[in-house]
């Protein structure tokens, strides 16, 4: 899945570790990334650990897409800081998980991010067949 995000690699974003329900990824904040106070634009933190999170929950094999997302900036990011984000599976039930998030500037949290994420049933490549692959329900059996 990492290799078929064009996003997270033309920011640079690096993977640098998975496992089951986990990731550990990589981004370097450059002056593209830079928002009118002369910090990190909030949108990159997120997208980071949106990355990150989506690493983890797709590690199970089956197609998982984003449920919701929430994110407290702890800290400001600067112009290359070297930002590290690990996800780690929190629980998972049926096809649905929630997963944590800790952003970081070397020991220092940058951001907490929580995502929430849903299984698409069906396969394991194409989410075109499911009407809930977007993330939003739909009026099949499983979605009530």
């Amino acid at each position: 899945m990492f290799a078929a995000d064009e996003a997270s690699r033309r920011l640079g974003i690096e993977l640098l570790e998975r496992g089951t329900g986990t990731a550990v990824v990589r981004m370097t904040v450059t002056p593209a990334m830079v928002n009118g106070h002369g910090i990190a634009h909030g949108g990159y933190v997120f997208l980071l650990a949106d990355t990150a999170f989506a690493c983890a929950c797709n590690s199970h094999g089956p197609v998982t897409v984003a449920a919701g997302a929430d994110i407290v900036f702890v800290a400001p990011a600067h112009e290359g800081d070297v930002l590290v984000a690990t996800a780690e599976e929190r629980t998972r039930y049926g096809r649905s998980g929630v997963y944590d998030v800790s952003v970081r500037r070397g020991e220092e949290v940058v951001a907490e991010f929580r995502g929430r994420s849903r299984s698409v049933r069906g396969s394991t490549t194409d989410t075109t067949a499911d009407p809930a692959a977007d993330g939003t329900p739909g009026t099949t059996k499983e979605s009530r």
